[in-house]
């Protein structure tokens, strides 16, 4: 018989998230409190004691998964560490506000604050800011897109690249893979509806009132968008969105590239990062970061 274990306190999970950091030797970590939006934006960042100390580094910005509902910037932050330690990259995560307390549009801009004074402040924390990449999961996915889309339309410095895992960008909750997994799986289409509804508010989501930042599948325009990686389950509700998303991309003329993993259902990295589409899909991750830091720079 098994029973189910009471909640860590949230200051007491804090730290503990905090201790996972220090467990690598490898890895520094520094917080800054930054003024934003709605109030203060904190974010962690980490980067490799063996790192070189110049402004040449690439930026990774991350943006935590959890349905813009849950989570926090420590949020399974040790999957980056082969980004940090294998590229000498420096990563930036942001904490960012979350729903229902929260309503949209203020994870989004809490982001997009941070990403700002990443940019900023890239001289100081060794970043190349022309190499400055923007990821996430599932919701931190679509938050990812949707500060890339602000980013271009406030003219802000150009995002290098997006990376974006299995992002949620839909409210609609219309497709086909939508349909499929009503139930199934650790993020449902019941859940996925309800997180939604918790971010827009009662009654917003599906309608005109939900613009591209919040929900990015919204957009029709996804032109003078950096290069994008997209990687979906096959198994899991944001199959279809993600591919659309993918699709148009491409006809606006994006360098893209996609990845439907089969079988695999929502966030299958973070539980099972052993199996064999665990470890395919996290290599395949860092292939391309390669990639595309080493291309040659087009005019």
């Amino acid at each position: 018989m098994s029973f189910p274990a009471p909640p860590f306190d949230h200051e007491l999970s804090e730290i503990l998230n905090v201790q996972q950091i220090h467990d690598d030797p490898d890895i520094t970590h520094e917080e800054v409190t930054i003024p934003g939006p709605g109030g203060d934006v904190i974010l962690s960042i980490l980067r490799s004691k063996s790192s070189t100390k110049d402004k040449n580094n690439p930026g990774l910005y991350l943006i935590h998964g959890g349905g813009m509902v849950m989570g926090n910037r420590f949020y399974l932050i040790t999957a980056m560490f082969p980004f940090i330690k294998e590229l000498g990259a420096v990563l930036v995560s942001v904490e960012y506000r979350l729903a229902p307390e929260n309503p949209a549009p203020a994870a989004v801009q809490d982001c997009y604050a941070g990403l700002q004074w990443t940019f900023e402040n890239a001289a100081r924390l060794g970043i190349d800011a022309s190499k400055v990449i923007v990821t996430g999961g599932s919701a931190g996915g679509g938050l990812s897109a949707g500060v890339a889309l602000l980013s271009r339309d406030r003219k802000a410095p150009p995002l290098f690249a997006q990376m974006l895992l299995y992002p949620m960008i839909d409210d609609r909750c219309t497709s086909v893979s939508s349909q499929q997994f009503p139930d199934e799986g650790i993020w449902t289409d019941k859940t996925n509806k309800a997180a939604w509804d918790h971010y827009l508010g009662a009654g917003v989501r599906g309608t005109d009132k939900v613009n591209i930042y919040d929900a990015p599948a919204r957009a029709k325009d996804l032109s003078n968008l950096p290069p994008t990686f997209i990687e979906v389950g096959a198994s899991e509700p944001f199959r279809d969105e993600d591919v659309a998303f993918a699709m148009k991309l491409w006809e606006h003329g994006i360098p893209t590239e996609l990845h439907v993993w089969p079988g695999a259902w929502h966030a299958y990295d973070i539980l099972a990062p052993n199996s064999d589409i665990g470890r395919i899909s996290t290599e395949t991750r860092m292939r391309w970061i390669k990639r595309v830091l080493s291309a040659p720079k087009t005019s």
